[in-house]
């Protein structure tokens, strides 16, 4: 789906126009991936909560400013793990294609 994995390229977020092996196209729609922005937001609500919760727990509630800047930096890091799987995700559940074995390998 992407040109380069996370593995190879971190912040590289290149997508294929069309399935390199089926030739399935990748945008369904135009502006279909407008609605991987939810699944972005649940990532990030995931992120987010837990580490409130320990911070809360285990760092013995400290100021506002603590919680701002590691939320965000730990989701700005993680950021293009997010895009790459909210994406794949949306187009799989919303995106109408299924897997056909005889493609992989």
């Amino acid at each position: 789906m992407f040109k380069f994995s996370l593995k190879e390229k971190w912040f590289n977020l290149q997508m294929h126009d069309k399935c390199p092996k089926c030739e399935q196209t990748y945008e369904p729609e135009p502006g279909f991936y407008f609605g991987a922005m939810f699944v972005s937001y649940a990532f990030s609500t995931a992120i987010t909560l837990p580490i409130g919760f320990i911070l809360y727990n285990f760092f013995n509630n400290p100021n506002i400013w603590v919680y701002l800047i590691v939320v965000m930096s730990v989701v700005a890091l993680l950021w293009p793990v997010m895009f790459k799987y909210s994406r794949a995700i949306f187009l799989h559940l919303f995106g109408g294609i299924r897997f056909n074995p005889k493609y992989s390998g």
